[in-house]
């Protein structure tokens, strides 16, 4: 038997392995994820050299385990913590947030924690009962006779009769989802005191039947006065789960729950948009993510294309002008804007914004204080546009952060 290799790397450097640490299922696993442009796995005269980009978590392979840790602005803390404010999901205790600073391998125990306090918070109001139907044999008849098993099982005998009854249980997909995942997330997380704590709040939660069918539950939910405390919980629950494979924050890679990789661009995204939702002025509104704002290109070779802004915020009415806003997790406070970049937003600028203002942003994180700078474009003889980069403070609380932004975008100066 080969024990696991433990390995830590940060986000963007590089770690090297031995031809035989990696099967060929690893290959294929590191290139789907290589596809999905979330790492690099390139060949050495020795082996392989893994790079991982912009992700965090834990990568299980069959014999090594590889921890990538947050670089260009995260800490732990802060990780957790915009995390909980792209998904809408509040941390509820001081108590809470300390056990979280305290987890020994980094995203995987946070979410862990995480996930555990708020089933705590479940048990300590107690759980959640609905009707669920069952189909037993006995020799009263309760609930309703179940004919057709009656005639082809047992037929012509009265002394046991197969019946279908509808009785209050606790096995519903609620807590099966919760019991599912506090178990996965036992066997996942490395601190030993943490892992016994999981599994002693896992043995009060059902687990029947396998997690797939609880998590396609959770994926028709519909949250109401009945089953609304169970939100938080579900959140967590379903991060744990999906290992590597949830819509719209994970790297699609097909992983069990051994693997927890989470995708920073696209958190960053989803928090910029809360972010911008919030230091909105009251006149504006934050236009949705799909509808006929978009920029499209036709006449190509193949179908027309479609782009759009992270974050487009309409200014007043109907007809009032419109601020772009993209969200870029690149270390903007080390390097310049990208050409790129610059291009695509003066792209936006030149899509939405008024010919009178035009005024686009880009919103990237950074490991201290708030910073910003103005780049102003200028063609031959007049402004082509002006983007302010902006550098929210990775520590700083999210509800300070929108504060800080308003004051950048809409504020007078």
């Amino acid at each position: 038997m080969i024990d696991t290799i433990r390995l830590v790397v940060a986000e963007y450097d590089s770690v090297t392995l031995d031809y035989d640490q990696l099967t060929d299922s690893d290959i294929r696993r590191l290139t789907l994820l290589q596809n999905h442009r979330h790492c690099t796995l390139s060949p050495t005269r020795t082996g392989w050299r893994f790079r991982p980009e912009a992700i965090v978590g834990v990568l299980t392979l069959d014999h090594v385990r590889v921890t990538v840790t947050p670089k260009t602005a995260f800490t732990g803390r802060s990780l957790i913590q915009w995390l909980s404010y792209a998904l809408h999901t509040p941390v509820p205790h001081e108590s809470t947030v300390r056990e979280w600073t305290t987890a020994t391998d980094g995203f995987v125990d946070l979410v862990a924690a995480a996930l555990l306090a708020e089933c705590r918070a479940l048990l300590r109001d107690g759980l959640r009962r609905d009707y669920v139907r069952t189909e037993h044999v006995g020799p009263v008849l309760r609930g309703r006779l179940d004919v057709m098993a009656q005639a082809t099982q047992r037929f012509g005998q009265l002394d046991r009769l197969h019946m279908r009854t509808f009785d209050r249980d606790l096995d519903i997909w609620e807590n099966q989802l919760c019991g599912h995942a506090l178990r996965a997330a036992a066997a996942t997380v490395t601190d030993s005191q943490l892992a016994r704590t999981i599994r002693s709040v896992a043995a009060e939660f059902p687990f029947s039947g396998p997690p797939s069918k609880a998590l396609r539950a959770h994926e028709r939910a519909r949250y109401t006065h009945l089953n609304r405390r169970y939100r938080a919980a579900h959140t967590w629950a379903a991060l744990v789960l999906r290992g590597g494979g949830v819509s719209d924050l994970l790297a699609d890679t097909g992983f069990e729950a051994g693997t927890l990789l989470l995708d920073l661009p696209r958190l960053w995204e989803k928090a910029v948009r809360r972010l911008c939702e919030h230091a909105c002025p009251p006149s504006g509104i934050v236009l949705p993510p799909s509808g006929s704002e978009a920029i499209t290109v036709h006449g190509d070779l193949f179908s027309a294309s479609r782009f759009r802004p992270d974050v487009l915020v309409r200014l007043g009415g109907a007809d009032s002008a419109i601020m772009p806003i993209d969200a870029k997790y690149k270390a903007y406070q080390l390097k310049a804007v990208s050409a790129a970049d610059v291009h695509q937003i003066l792209t936006y600028i030149a899509g939405h914004a008024p010919t009178s203002a035009p005024v686009a942003a880009i919103v990237y994180p950074r490991p201290d204080e708030h910073s910003h700078r103005i780049l102003r474009i200028n063609g031959p003889g007049r402004a082509l546009g002006e983007i302010r980069v902006l550098g929210v403070g990775a520590d700083s609380a999210p509800a300070e952060a929108a504060a800080w932004l308003r004051s950048m975008l809409w504020s007078p100066h």
